[in-house]
């Protein structure tokens, strides 16, 4: 209730009397431009930012949110404070506000707020630009160095409001989706793309309708080009069947319904058609989604799939125009005026999230085969069941030299089952209103469902069917492959990755047969291409099974029904292999201090780590924790975001971590930045002196007082998601732990002592111990600014 309150008068104080100082535009500068050079890093987001300044002539939706390197470097304080004064008003603003509060009391609040706040005398401006038809095909070809292909295609669309829309968002789907997708088929299924997407603008102004594809270097990307115009121009003459629109609108309707069972989504969706014209059209959306034909869609890409309306290649003239006239956005108050709405959610009951209160109502039991079960029942809005799973497998022996061929059989598990193909989960998935997703590991693997209470059996019985009855197609095989191979090639020039994997591979260097081994991209190309699909096979027939792992249900069900259920589905299903866990010994580990260069990469990162002896039961570790969020793991009020980013404006993105072994005296201490390479020097001195001041000094009583509210909150609110909930309780069953291992660490956090905790994190964290990497393009780096 306080920090409702707190928040609602947060936001009517700033939407008047925000605070726009030169000090704060001075260092906020380079890191807005930090962001902008971490998007520089990627060649796919680069073509897309091509794409669309080619594809607009006028509207401003030719450019980038972000904007130019030159607009950021020299924007005048005095353009962001008439801006400000121009845009933040009441009459050009939502406020949306959902969760667990009483509506009336809500409805006071913000009228005590926001009431007494007055529109400018100035009106808001009219905004008069619209885009002319495209009057032939527009080209962009961009050449920089990178590591993957791309190619984008765009055709102009309708706005977001437009009744054309649904039909392009299913229309968008039916070319773009896994596996059904058409595109998919030309381009995925015969290897000479990786992927490929298909997405349709949905903005309050006419947007684009996209279609983009990753390929591979030695593909030829001319082929695919001409392979994504011959798909999308064939809808025309090939037009879509009943079963792709209705397969397409149940995994739409299922996209919306699963966003609007949560209260942040639901927000956000509304607050997205509020910015379009009028909250109501989210629902008016989903109800033309449930009224969509083959014809419609049919319709409407003759309409706007034609050659003079994209953008991509050369420019050809043609002996007669031939546009696409986009409608404008129509007139809301006469569309949707007497619009109401349809039933609403089941409303869930007021569940209190303490460790005390859950543990009071969970129900365990422990099946033959050895699989541990926890059971949370409870009323959840859109009667609503949230389900995780988690199994172990194997040991370091049996594990010796299978990392890749474990990774993929992981990966393969949703490809294929001996009763459904691939497209038959997916549309299983979709006539459930589900969500459900396995993926595995060399060491286990995990499986989770969210889905209604009447349909939770059907979603239990497909998941555990997935899990033991792969049946590994040899196409999808080949898919998943090329798939890899295209990101691991991509990620070899990426500074990020580079940094971290070396840091990682110092930190921990496991022997090359261990299946914790940390591969450089280099080697898992390598690897990846011995893998046969008969690997895959034996891996999963001689390491999966359900003798060590953890099930968790949360939200609306029977559990005496879903125990049962889950007895019989996993009751017999033996690990071939004694699972024993690897075990992670603590070694101290030589400082490195190194660079790597990565060419015409425009941002760089910073990776840091150090190993330290400790497990989460250690009587410090309450204290490191704490002391590491408030140093870097909290928002962007800890230390090094305070130093870094705000302060000297080197980095959009810094933090620090700390994690510890439940198990063995195994934690680690690190920190990360994105920045630009000419900040090189400046970023490590401000790091390393930002962390010598915390030893020096320790944190102030009101550091210490924010930071226990900020972590316990933190804490209060995951467990009030049923999906981190059910995380939570696989994780405390694994360890065999009850939550009043959470009752005593959070209570032990809430009475530490200044003292306590820097005298914890000087015992733990030496600014001398710790190893640093840095990737990016020092040797083509700038002045430093």
């Amino acid at each position: 209730e306080e920090n409702l309150e707190w928040v609602l008068d947060l936001e009517a104080d700033r939407m008047v009397n925000s605070f726009i100082a030169q000090e704060d535009l001075d260092s906020e500068m380079t890191v807005v431009r930090n962001e902008f050079e971490i998007g520089e890093n990627h060649p796919r987001g680069i073509s897309d930012e091509r794409a669309y300044p080619t594809a607009y002539l006028w509207h401003n939706h030719g450019n980038t949110t972000i904007g130019a390197r030159s607009d950021i470097e020299g924007v005048p304080i005095e353009n962001l404070k008439a801006f400000d004064k121009k845009w933040y008003r009441p009459e050009n603003a939502v406020l949306v506000v959902a969760g667990q509060f009483d509506p009336q009391h809500t409805m006071e609040l913000v009228a005590r707020r926001f009431g007494p706040i007055r529109n400018p005398d100035e009106p808001l401006p009219k905004l008069y630009t619209q885009e002319p038809p495209q009057d032939g095909e527009r080209t962009v070809t961009l050449k920089r160095v990178g590591d993957s292909q791309a190619v984008h295609i765009a055709f102009h669309i309708p706005a977001g409001p437009h009744p054309d829309q649904p039909a392009l968002a299913i229309l968008a789907h039916i070319l773009g989706d896994a596996p059904s997708g058409r595109l998919h088929k030309a381009l995925v299924e015969t290897q000479k793309a990786s992927s490929v997407r298909a997405h349709a603008d949905r903005f309050r102004d006419p947007g684009l309708f996209n279609l983009t594809a990753g390929v591979r270097l030695e593909k030829p990307i001319e082929e695919v080009r001409d392979e994504m115009m011959r798909v999308a121009g064939e809808v025309a003459s090939d037009p879509p069947t009943k079963e792709e629109v209705d397969r397409a609108r149940a995994a739409l309707l299922r996209h919306w319904e699963m966003r609007m069972r949560n209260s942040n989504w639901a927000a956000v969706g509304m607050s997205e058609w509020a910015a379009m014209g009028d909250w109501r059209l989210l629902f008016v959306y989903r109800d033309r989604l449930k009224e969509v034909t083959p014809e419609k869609v049919h319709e409407v890409a003759a309409t706007y799939l034609i050659p003079t309306n994209r953008t991509v290649g050369l420019f050809i003239p043609t002996e007669e125009p031939e546009r696409a006239t986009v409608p404008g956005t129509p007139d809301l108050a006469e569309m949707i005026g007497a619009y109401k709405g349809g039933e609403g959610l089941a409303l869930g009951e007021e569940f209190e999230p303490t460790p005390e209160n859950i543990e009071a109502q969970l129900i365990r039991a422990q099946l033959p085969v050895g699989l541990k079960m926890v059971m949370l029942p409870k009323r959840t809005r859109g009667e609503t069941v949230t389900l995780s799973l988690s199994l172990d497998f194997g040991n370091e022996e049996s594990l010796r030299g299978k990392a890749r061929i474990g990774e993929l059989t992981g990966r393969m598990l949703m490809r294929g089952t001996e009763s459904h193909t691939r497209q038959e989960i997916e549309d299983a998935i979709d006539r459930l209103q589900a969500s459900l997703r396995v993926v595995g590991s060399p060491t286990g693997a995990w499986g989770s469902i969210q889905v209604e209470r009447e349909h939770l059996p059907e979603a239990l019985r497909l998941l555990v069917e997935v899990l033991r009855e792969p049946s590994f197609p040899e196409n999808e095989f080949e898919q998943l492959r090329e798939q890899t191979l295209a990101h691991l090639e991509e990620s070899k020039g990426n500074p990020r990755t580079q940094a971290f994997i070396r840091l990682r591979r110092h930190l921990s260097p496991w022997p090359e047969d261990d299946v914790r081994y940390i591969a450089t991209p280099e080697e898992e190309i390598d690897q990846i291409k011995e893998v046969q699909l008969k690997d895959l096979e034996r891996f999963h027939r001689d390491v999966y099974g359900a003798s060590s792992g953890e099930l968790a249900i949360v939200g609306d069900f029977d559990p005496e029904e879903i125990a049962n259920a889950v007895e019989e589905l996993f009751g017999d299903w033996e690990s071939p292999t004694p699972y024993r866990r690897l075990v992670a010994r603590y070694e101290d580990r030589p400082v490195i201090l190194e660079s790597i260069e990565t060419p015409d990469k425009e941002s760089a990162a910073f990776s840091a780590g150090l190993r330290v002896k400790m497990r989460d039961d250690d009587p410090d570790y309450a204290a490191v924790l704490l002391a590491n969020f408030m140093t870097g793991g909290g928002f962007l009020n800890s230390r090094l975001a305070t130093r870094i980013r705000r302060e000297e404006g080197l980095s959009y993105s810094v933090g620090s971590r700390f994690w510890a072994d439940s198990w063995d005296e195994n934690a680690w201490f690190g920190a990360f930045a994105m920045y630009a390479p000419q900040n090189d020097a400046r970023l490590l001195e401000a790091f390393k002196e930002e962390i010598r001041r915390i030893m020096e000094s320790g944190f102030s009583d009101e550091e210490i007082a924010e930071a226990k509210s900020g972590w316990l909150q933190q804490r209060q609110v995951s467990r009030s998601q049923d999906r981190e909930l059910a995380g939570l309780l696989v994780g405390r069953e694994h360890l065999g732990r009850t939550l009043e291992w959470d009752v005593r660490l959070e209570h032990r956090l809430a009475e530490l002592t200044a003292d306590e905790i820097l005298n914890a994190f000087r015992r733990h964290v030496d600014v001398e111990k710790i190893s640093i990497v840095r990737a990016g393009d020092f040797a083509g780096e700038g002045e430093e600014s």
